[in-house]
């Protein structure tokens, strides 16, 4: 442990140096500074700045013409320009799951003096970000990195040649600017003052770059020498929120107008207001926001001398892309419309997702250990498939999954040395050509430990020693290890394999047959034993009628209630789920068996059993039920707000849940599994928690549904059932699965999971992260320390932290490996009871104080580069 420390010290001592990381953990790449000059302060900000040698292994360097030097600071008058291969990537080492402002930066200057206007491409990782068409521009993006690294590229689309000055990483809070999805390209950023003065670092902790604007014929300027409070979400600089514009006429609306091209472009906008004039007993400032003629948000006061943010949740357009936004005084507001600042960003999307991360490190690893400097490895190994580098083959088919490496071919590549461990890393490959080079050494026993590998060519080599004979009794493998010399076999089949002069294709020696006869064979026994046993513990299997009379339904009587099965609910394992009315005024949902269901009478009835003699509040109730030969129905209790999935993921309805609406969906959610534990007699277990089981009603209260999976145990003092595993991946005890040992303790695995989704609105499973499954995930977070980095972005910090510390602590517990060491759904109640009432004692005093820093509503504006005003 002690050695892993100084690892990571070392690291990032180096990072410090490479990467000019100051304390505010900013990057500033001064791209084409010699490495001798490095590091040096810049003005006006003071940040140091290092030279990109080690974050770009192309390129050449220039410097912008003289006549150019006095318009500029240090950082522009040097630059980085690429007039050979097509992609030129910087490659930088950023942290995981961190929201980013990435600023790079390109001023032309005639650097060549040959006075052609730049044109060509620039990616962020295997994604387009822009085009950069102008002799001196910025582009800048809020992205949040989904690795370690991060690559910038620059693409050669025609006779420009690419180029790039500055290079700036600003991590942000990751709570502050947030995308319903893709990430923030930048729109404007301004501050109503006619000081005409930039503000940016040390003044902007973030380094946000604010410029004045101001229209001296239409507002009037206000400012204050008091202290604004800007300690909300976005934390804006003093002398952005200190100054604001008002109309000059005290009954004018103040009208700000802009463009954006394509005008199907989306975009989200920030408005920060402040009120900072000093109001006599009897004035009022209070107006409206319309955008485009439209009421957006009001009516809204500014706060005195505290910063407030208005800003929008979801992404917003512009009719023919023509943008009008108005303050519009209210009839009780003596005073005129304040404005103090204003952003807005379009949204951009990067469809196409990294290569997975373990195999970029993995090849990056084999680069390194080889030397190897080809023209095309850089930036993403895979995708786009334009820039695969030479040598590999990946799987990319799928856009919702990381591409992986699947061939790497180094063959008469001119390597030396041994075969490096680093190929051990590339998980998923299927082939390797390592043939016609001068690698020395043993074959390594690591190359049989890749499961995905069944083709390796090692021919023409110097390989020394035998072959292991893991890869000789792989299934399928094909090794070819001709014209190596030194290399000899152990196995009778293969001597002096490395002296033949035909190439030697070794198979995988087969399972000895008189083995595969006995397993067969006692596999065989196991399943007829265990099919015995399960007829034993659940029954035959046979559609007898269910005993209970009451509450039955006739199939026309389903008809008719659902009016010939008309309006779908939903669709689910057992079959489709239906709208219908009882009595012709009771909503009910039915659900009607498919004739295909994989799961069939069996749930049914038990689904039905339990139900007929189940009773509580937060279990979905049974109205009745049909069985007619073929035709086989549940009737339920509407539940008019669907189920728990569908808000979470925003498929139901924009509206984002608060956590104490969530923390209320936990506590009903766990009562009604605790009441199945410990109210039942005899206990049942539910088997199948997660939150699509999860239902809402009108208002919002929670009930379990969906027990065609539950079980009961049936002898008094029973600790568990044997019974063969079922449930849903992601949601499903391990334990359980290990043994086939079912108790109530694998509900509360399963519930523990549902606590980790609502808390991080994440998927339970995500093949894209480090770490897919959301228990490995949150842990992995744990360890930072940092409960943002966990809880769901979207709620934007309005919660009680110690009440979400408190559920994440309470559902890693719930999840722990020893089913003896969670805690009982009667301990859960009364935990997630206590997380409730700190949140809602939180959320009381939020209200009465009137202290929300940031205010949501559905308002945009954007432009290219200014708004303009009229």
């Amino acid at each position: 442990m002690e050695r892993y420390f100084m690892f990571i010290a070392t690291c990032v001592l180096i990072l410090h140096l490479v990467q000019a990381q100051d304390p505010t953990r900013f990057i500033n790449v001064d791209c084409g500074l010699p490495p001798h000059e490095s590091p040096y302060n810049a003005l006006p900000t003071g940040l140091p700045y290092t030279s990109d040698a080690g974050l770009v292994n192309s390129g050449k360097t220039g410097i912008i013409a003289k006549e150019f030097e006095p318009n500029y600071t240090k950082p522009f008058l040097r630059l980085r320009y690429f007039p050979d291969g097509v992609r030129n990537c910087y490659s930088l080492n950023v942290t995981r799951d961190t929201s980013y402002m990435i600023k790079a930066k390109f001023v032309y200057g005639n650097y060549d003096g040959l006075k052609i206007d730049p044109n060509f491409d620039l990616y962020l990782g295997p994604n387009i970000w822009t085009t950069v068409t102008s002799n001196d521009t910025r582009e800048e993006i809020i992205h949040v990195t989904k690795s370690n690294s991060l690559q910038v590229c620059l693409v050669k689309t025609g006779i420009s040649i690419p180029f790039i000055n500055v290079l700036e990483l600003r991590p942000l809070r990751k709570t502050a600017y947030v995308t319903e999805s893709g990430s923030f390209k930048f729109l404007f950023r301004t501050y109503f003052s006619n000081s005409g003065l930039k503000i940016r670092y040390p003044d902007d902790i973030y380094d946000r770059e604010w410029n004045a604007f101001f229209l001296e014929k239409s507002w009037a300027q206000v400012t204050t020498n008091l202290n604004v409070n800007v300690t909300n979400n976005y934390e804006l600089p003093q002398g952005v929120m200190a100054t604001g514009a008002i109309p000059l006429n005290a009954n004018a609306t103040m009208n700000i107008t802009w463009t954006i091209d394509p005008p199907t472009t989306k975009f989200y906008s920030y408005m920060h207001f402040a009120e900072i004039q000093t109001l006599r007993a009897n004035d009022t400032r209070e107006f409206n926001v319309t955008l485009n003629g439209k009421y957006s948000y009001g009516p809204y006061s500014p706060v005195p001398l505290k910063t407030e943010t208005v800003l929008d949740v979801k992404p917003e357009q512009c009719e023919d892309g023509a943008c009008l936004l108005q303050l519009v005084k209210t009839s009780k507001s003596t005073l005129p419309p304040l404005l103090n600042a204003i952003e807005a960003f379009t949204v951009i999307d990067f469809p196409q997702m990294e290569t997975n991360e373990d195999d970029v490190a993995g090849i990056k690893n084999v680069q390194d250990a080889y030397g190897l400097n080809k023209t095309t490895w850089q930036g993403d190994p895979c995708v786009p498939k334009q820039f695969l580098w030479d040598g590999l083959n990946c799987n990319n088919s799928d856009i919702s999954t990381p591409p992986t490496i699947t061939s790497l071919d180094l063959s008469a590549s001119g390597l030396t040395g041994i075969i490096t461990h680093a190929i051990h890393n590339l998980t998923h490959l299927q082939k390797l050509d390592l043939s016609n080079n001068n690698l020395t050494g043993v074959i390594p026993e690591f190359l049989a430990d890749i499961n995905s590998l069944l083709v390796i060519d090692l021919s023409g080599n110097n390989l020394s020693g035998s072959v292991p004979p893991s890869l000789l009794q792989k299934k399928g493998m094909k090794l070819n290890a001709d014209n190596n010399p030194h290399l000899l076999c152990t196995t009778s089949s293969c001597v002096n394999i490395g002296h033949k002069k035909k190439s030697i294709i070794v198979p995988v020696v087969a399972s000895i047959a008189s083995i595969a006869i006995f397993f067969i064979g006692a596999l065989v026994l196991f399943i007829v034993l265990r099919k015995k046993k399960a007829s034993k513990v659940e029954g035959p299997q046979s559609q007898k009628a269910i005993m209970a009379k009451n509450r039955r339904f006739t199939y026309s009587e389903v008809m008719t209630m659902t009016n010939n099965f008309q309006r779908v609910l939903g669709k689910g394992g057992f079959g489709i789920v239906y709208h219908g009315f009882v009595n012709g005024t009771e909503q009910v949902a039915v659900k009607k068996l498919s004739h295909s269901s994989s799961q069939g009478f069996k749930q049914f009835k038990a689904e039905v059993e339990l139900l007929l003699r189940v009773h509580h509040k937060n279990l979905v109730g049974l109205v009745g039920y049909c069985e007619e030969g073929e035709n086989l129905a549940l009737i339920y209790e509407y539940m008019a707000n669907g189920d728990l999935k569908e808000h979470m993921s925003g498929t139901r309805n924009r509206s984002i849940l608060n956590w104490g609406t969530r923390l209320k969906i936990a506590v009903e959610s766990a009562q009604g599994l605790e009441y199945l534990h410990n109210g039942c007699k005899p206990p049942m277990v539910h088997r199948d928690v997660k939150t699509t089981n999860i239902l809402l009603n009108e208002h919002f209260e929670a009930k379990l549904a969906d027990f065609g999976l539950s079980r009961s145990f049936l002898i008094e003092g029973q600790t568990h059932v044997s019974t063969v595993v079922a449930g849903t991946p992601g949601y499903l005890d391990p334990e359980y699965y290990r043994t086939n040992w079912l108790t109530e303790k694998s509900d509360v695995y399963s519930f523990g999971i549902v606590l980790l989704e609502i808390t991080t609105n994440r998927p339970v499973i995500d093949q894209s992260r480090e770490n897919p499954h959301i228990a490995e995930w949150v842990g992995l977070m744990l360890t930072k320390g940092d409960i943002t980095s966990i809880m769901d972005p979207s709620l934007n910090g309005d919660y009680d932290s110690g009440s979400v510390w408190k559920a994440v602590e309470l559902a890693m517990s719930c999840i722990n490996p020893s089913s003896t060491r969670r805690p009982t759904m009667s301990q859960v109640v009364i935990e997630l009871n206590d997380c409730l009432a700190s949140e809602n004692s939180r959320a009381g005093a939020s209200r009465d104080m009137d202290s929300k820093s940031s205010i949501e509503v559905s308002l945009t504006f954007g432009t290219d580069v200014n708004p303009t005003a009229r």
